[in-house]
């Protein structure tokens, strides 16, 4: 059946085909170089499916075919395809990382890890172990809480203390803050307000024996080295880990193998805590703390029980360190090879689509 416009154009074709034959002309030029100009600038902008459409409607239907053979083709070249980015579940990561990592018959591990750029975090077991000297970085934070709510600095005996118990992991000065802030019950009323769950403070004088779980010290670090949303003041927050960073030598093993350090900070900010039980003669081997890699920080804690020496619980801990801090690195250093291929091919593509858009130009000019 035809057209209107053909039923239209077949009645008056006896009338004036002079004039209607130069309008023809004028119409097919100007409507292939409005659909030119359209599609060089779509092409540019990636909007691969508006020129297919908006060009052929720019122009008459005999200009649209004269138009076609450049029009599909920077379609479908320039157009990027959105892919959806599937769920990452990170405590799976970890615990495949982890199935590498030689852990002695009779002995356990649980590992926390925090990516602090993405906010992603992962966890590893969920038993209770004792803290040993990793505790003094909680008393610490529990100290300073109570003076800020009392409005007050520490004292230069508090901070002699403070300083000798996370450098040098002094037990006489754990001993008498343990004491200043009220022992178990003052250190639980702070964890409440730090939002650990699952931590309970030692009985008596025994600060040691705090027990704690991996994910509660990743919460507890996350106040030390987080940000205003912390129960912790800046100038609090700043005091611990400047402790954290000065450990003493030979007492700066654990998370920082993890570290490589970079252009900003420090490579590791930590406190360890090793204790032998006169019961049985292992050893809890702890270590928790911030590192940095290749200028990304992250917060690391690792517990663990039952090692038969001092130096096999110090290798499970930093073994264990970094296979959690390469969950989120060797994602970072896949998604950054996967970025640089999608700009690469993106600029193909663009490229490619200038190309096909100059022929398209060239065939209907």
């Amino acid at each position: 059946m035809s057209s209107p416009r053909a039923r239209r154009r077949a009645r008056t074709s006896g009338r004036r085909p002079l004039v209607h034959l130069a309008l023809a002309a004028l119409v097919l030029v100007g409507g292939t170089a409005a659909g030119t100009v359209f599609m060089r600038a779509q092409a540019q902008d990636g909007g691969g499916s508006a020129v297919s459409s908006s060009a052929s409607s720019s122009v008459s239907p005999s200009a649209s075919a004269s138009t076609a053979p450049g029009a599909d083709t920077v379609a479908e070249e320039a157009s990027v395809e959105s892919v959806a980015v599937p769920e990452v579940d990170h405590d799976e990561l970890l615990a495949t990382a982890l199935a590498d990592v030689s852990v002695e018959d009779g002995a356990a591990v649980s590992v926390a890890v925090l990516d602090v750029a993405s906010g992603d975090s992962a966890v590893y077991g969920d038993t209770r172990f004792d803290t040993a000297s990793i505790v003094k970085m909680d008393i610490l934070a529990a100290l300073l809480l109570q003076a800020q709510d009392a409005d007050r600095r520490l004292t230069a005996q508090e901070r002699t203390y403070a300083s000798a118990m996370i450098r040098n992991s002094d037990n006489v000065s754990a001993t008498a803050l343990w004491k200043a802030i009220g022992q178990a019950d003052g250190l639980d009323a702070a964890n409440e307000r730090f939002g650990l769950t699952e931590t309970e403070g030692g009985d008596g004088l025994y600060w040691g024996l705090t027990q704690t779980t991996a994910a509660d010290q990743l919460a507890l670090l996350q106040q030390v080295f987080g940000d205003d949303s912390s129960e912790l003041s800046e100038a609090s927050r700043a005091y611990v880990q400047e402790l954290m960073g000065l450990i003493a030598e030979g007492q700066d093993w654990g998370v920082s193998a993890a570290a490589t350090g970079g252009a900003t900070g420090s490579a590791f900010a930590l406190k360890n805590g090793w204790l032998p039980r006169t019961a049985t003669g292992l050893w809890d081997i702890n270590s928790v703390g911030r590192v940095t890699v290749d200028d990304r920080s992250y917060l690391v804690a690792v517990v663990s029980d039952g090692n038969t020496t001092k130096a096999k619980g110090i290798t499970l801990v930093e073994t264990a360190a970094k296979a959690a801090v390469s969950v989120f690195t060797d994602a970072a250093d896949a998604t950054d090879s996967t970025q640089s291929t999608q700009s690469a091919e993106s600029a193909e593509s663009a490229e490619s689509a200038d190309v096909t858009t100059a022929a398209g130009t060239a065939t209907t000019s």
